[in-house]
């Protein structure tokens, strides 16, 4: 969902706190304000926290925010993206489409593969995050898109020769995975670098609607390109967008200020400050548990979904896509509306609502079982209203946490969501290939359904509900402050 889907600001005085009518341009998702947590790795840790708040303050007013529509660079940038995130989902469907058709995978086999998708979370996610703190961002995501279009490269080339097996699977997955722990975490920090402070919110709803554009294309073409081209080489396709990313990148230019050696602290001092400042704050850590818990049962279900369509259901490849494509809609669709939705009900209560809508939702899926002739119209349902209220979630929570963080901690930060949230992955992925040989595809995505009921528990048991908005980051650290004396 980090995507349960799955997320960099500095906080921005020029506007109000809580604005009255907000537009996804013009930024509504900047209503989730900061909260402050305390770091638990030094002494007077929540003094430096606001001097680079301050610093990042622009010295005059901003009278008049200009669009990103006029802003070359980010545009540059954001094309890029756009072609990558396009790929991305053409490939998503073109290695199980590839494992479960062409070579047989079993269960465990295709639980093997999730897991080694996403590993490299759950293994170098915390250390990455001080290590991209260290480095020019730009660059880590240069290097990013060179090593993912190398790596998945050797797929069609394996294919064509006549060499190709399901351990080569896993190995082009571990490395995509690593390479894609160093472009996330950077990509989901550089954002402040490209754009003012005002302009964040309004570039993370145009990076969220971008992704959701390509997961509405992506899948249908990449199911056109499986039945014309087959698999291994509709996987060329993202190559493509990959090396176009890589470029895109290279063109475009940031202001990101390295931290100076000196500030650099121990490696796991580094990693414990990032974990302190996610953990110490208490409406973040709701946050956190919620999508870690959603994810690790989402993971489940998503794990064995070839499984159960292509095998289970019947539905060919093509088919997949369509419902894939077809669900987007539901992202999209939640972009558009997450404005209108946070400025009706409030920011903090879209968090609640949104986690128990994407709670219940999975009991569709399994229920899919049961009426095999409405196969295909239950997975469009299904799928549509996941996407929604995930990217309702999303959006909210992504730029919460991105205000809340000082420039010096957002690689530490993402990663350390990421470390729990994606961590959580690999784990379900293997569990799911085990329950699905153990008691096969159908009961196994049951259970992912029964549990993720307890994912939306740490939201809608909490205290968004007795707030409208997000409480403001200078306020929190002045409650901090008079608790402190």
């Amino acid at each position: 969902m980090s995507q349960p889907v799955d997320p960099d600001p500095a906080p921005n005085s020029d506007r109000a706190p809580h604005a009255d009518s907000l537009t996804l341009d013009d930024g509504v998702l900047a209503e989730a304000r900061a909260e402050a947590s305390t770091p638990t790795s030094r002494a007077g840790a929540d003094e430096a926290v606001l001097a680079d708040h301050e610093a990042e303050q622009p010295t005059t007013p901003t009278a008049h925010k200009p669009s990103l529509w006029r802003d070359r660079n980010f545009l540059t940038m954001w094309t890029g993206q756009a072609l990558s995130q396009f790929g991305a989902q053409i490939t998503e469907l073109a290695i199980p489409v590839l494992a479960v058709l062409l070579l047989n995978a079993t269960e465990w086999q295709v639980g093997v593969l999730g897991a080694a998708q996403v590993a490299a979370f759950l293994v170098v996610g915390l250390p990455a995050g001080a290590w991209i703190d260290r480095m020019r961002k730009r660059h880590v995501m240069i290097m990013a898109d060179l090593v993912r279009a190398a790596a998945l490269a050797a797929i069609p080339l394996l294919a064509v020769l006549g060499m190709l097996e399901m351990w080569h699977l896993y190995i082009v997955m571990l490395v995509m995975g690593i390479a894609t722990v160093f472009f996330d975490v950077s990509n989901q920090s550089i954002v402040p670098s490209l754009v003012r402070a005002d302009q964040i919110a309004e570039a993370n709803g145009k990076l969220q609607s971008t992704e959701q554009l390509a997961g509405l294309a992506g899948p249908a073409v990449g199911g056109w390109l499986v039945g014309v081209l087959a698999a291994p080489l509709a996987i060329l396709v993202t190559v493509g967008t990959y090396i176009s990313s890589f470029f895109a990148l290279l063109f475009t230019r940031d202001h990101e200020r390295l931290r100076k050696p000196e500030d650099h602290g121990p490696l796991l001092k580094e990693i414990g400050e990032g974990l302190g400042w996610v953990f110490g704050n208490p409406l973040l850590r709701r946050i956190v548990l919620t999508t870690g818990t959603a994810n690790f049962f989402g993971t489940i279900s998503m794990t064995l979904l070839p499984i159960f369509v292509l095998r289970e259901l019947g539905l060919t490849p093509q088919m997949l896509g369509i419902v894939f494509s077809l669900s987007a809609v539901g992202g999209l669709v939640g972009a558009i509306a997450t404005p209108r939705i946070v400025a009706r009900i409030g920011e903090a209560r879209a968090i609640p609502v949104s986690g128990i809508v994407f709670s219940i939702a999975p009991f569709l899926l399994p229920m899919v079982s049961l009426f095999p002739a409405f196969a295909f119209p239950l997975l469009v349902v299904q799928m549509f209203f996941m996407s929604f209220t995930v990217l309702l979630y999303n959006i909210t929570q992504v730029t919460f946490r991105q205000r809340i963080t000082p420039p010096r901690l957002l690689g530490r930060m993402n990663a350390s969501v990421r470390f729990v949230v994606w961590g959580v992955m690999p784990i379900a992925a293997l569990i799911a290939g085990g329950l699905g040989t153990w008691l096969g595809t159908v009961p196994t995505i049951w259970i992912a359904a029964v549990g993720e009921l307890l994912a939306g528990l740490f939201v809608v048991i909490g205290p968004f509900w007795t707030m409208r908005d997000l409480p403001d980051a200078h306020a929190e650290h002045t409650d901090a402050d008079e608790g402190r004396r």
